[in-house]
């Protein structure tokens, strides 16, 4: 499976003020987020109605460790967490960095990734 998602109580809202809590606590910054639902409605789609936000988050030090070993990781960058309702249940959920850095072929990435991917799996787990 290409994601890791859980799912939470909490309201959208409550699951991302969880999220940078935690997400601060292993280093890691939300860079940016996007409400989706009001940037289609911005341009002029309405259909879409559905809490969904996308943070773009990052930690400065791994970042630059995956870019020092192949600087076609910067495809991947920043690490994505979407928390959204569904059936109204709010999920939270990533792409595995692991699934991303497996199309290139690099062991040493690889450890990187799958350390990254440990400790944001945490994170979710702990923002539920």
């Amino acid at each position: 499976m290409f994601h890791y998602t859980v799912e939470s109580s909490k309201s959208v809202e409550e699951a991302i003020s969880s999220l940078e809590k935690n997400l601060k606590e292993e280093n890691f910054g939300v860079l940016w987020q996007l409400d989706l639902p009001a940037k289609l409605q911005e341009k002029g789609v309405e259909s879409y109605k559905n809490p969904y936000r996308i943070l773009e988050v990052c930690n400065p030090v791994e970042a630059a460790k995956v870019l020092e070993t192949n600087e076609l990781v910067g495809y991947f960058l920043p690490c994505k967490i979407t928390v959204y309702q569904s059936n109204g249940i709010t999920k939270i959920g990533l792409p595995k960095p692991t699934m991303m850095v497996g199309m290139i072929d690099d062991p040493k990435l690889k450890e990187i990734a799958e350390n990254i991917e440990n400790t944001l799996k945490n994170v979710l787990d702990k923002s539920k």
